[in-house]
């Protein structure tokens, strides 16, 4: 019998996380997952549970209700983890392929050294976001922020995308992110909205976006948008600017005898 034809409840399932200690419920989870494969699980009263879907491999949907602790998808390749609220800090720490989607705010270190996936953050995100992240052949990852961003976005990027919208500001309302892609030697940051050279690392060189970036961002707004909502032509219709690496080793000769 195809997985179309099961029962709701054997294809779903869900786990109350109230007061269950983080190392429980991430047993729970990954007997949820492989020992008894669903497409979606839905994790209720989640109150700072760290490590949660760290290192699945798996197709699996995983809704969760409540606030995840640090490293949420540590790790991970395939799943989609929706959260119904904010995240913590570290969210898709060295992940590898799957989708992230925050209905709130991320906090620190977003997006910690991903080698793949997507993350989308419907609000802001706390210090250092995008640090480390870094791309290998066809895998490129993905950090879409829907607000903006504390100092250091981008910080020693090596690859990947970001895109910044600053949704939460007014027209003429500058992003107050310092010290963007600060040792920034690969990938490309894309912004939404006023930044100033002084706000960025000394490693950034800033350009009109060509037309494969507007094909790139405009694919990237429509996602989120079909995430969280808005008109994504009303988003693209302001202005953007391209960050990107202006030396491959910007630091190269320190380490050079």
């Amino acid at each position: 019998m195809s997985d179309h034809h099961l029962p709701s409840s054997e294809l779903d399932q869900e786990i109350d996380a109230h007061g269950v200690y983080y190392r429980d419920l991430n047993a729970r989870i990954r007997q949820a997952v492989e020992r008894r494969p669903c497409q979606r699980l839905v994790l209720r009263h989640v109150c700072g549970q760290r490590y949660i879907g760290t290192g699945l491999r798996s197709r699996v949907r995983i809704e969760i209700h409540g606030t995840p602790g640090n490293d949420l998808g540590a790790f991970m390749d395939g799943p989609t983890i929706v959260v119904h609220g904010n995240a913590q800090d570290g969210s898709g720490n060295t992940m590898n392929s799957g989708e992230i989607i925050v209905h709130g705010r991320a906090g620190d270190i977003t997006g910690y050294a991903m080698r793949g996936g997507r993350i989308f953050v419907r609000d802001g995100v706390g210090y250092r976001a995008g640090i480390h992240m870094k791309e290998y052949g066809e895998r490129r990852p993905v950090l879409v922020i829907g607000g903006t961003a504390q100092p250091f976005l981008g910080e020693y990027m090596a690859g990947g995308v970001v895109l910044l919208l600053g949704l939460n500001l007014q027209a003429s309302e500058p992003h107050r992110t310092v010290h963007v892609g600060t040792g920034m030697h690969g990938g490309v940051i894309y912004v939404r909205g006023a930044i100033e050279d002084w706000q960025l690392g000394r490693e950034v060189g800033r350009a009109e976006l060509e037309e494969e970036d507007w094909v790139l961002v405009a694919q990237l707004v429509h996602d989120f948008a079909g995430h969280f909502g808005g008109d994504p032509e009303a988003i693209l219709s302001a202005p953007f600017v391209k960050l990107f690496p202006l030396y491959l080793r910007p630091y190269g000769n320190l380490y050079a005898y």
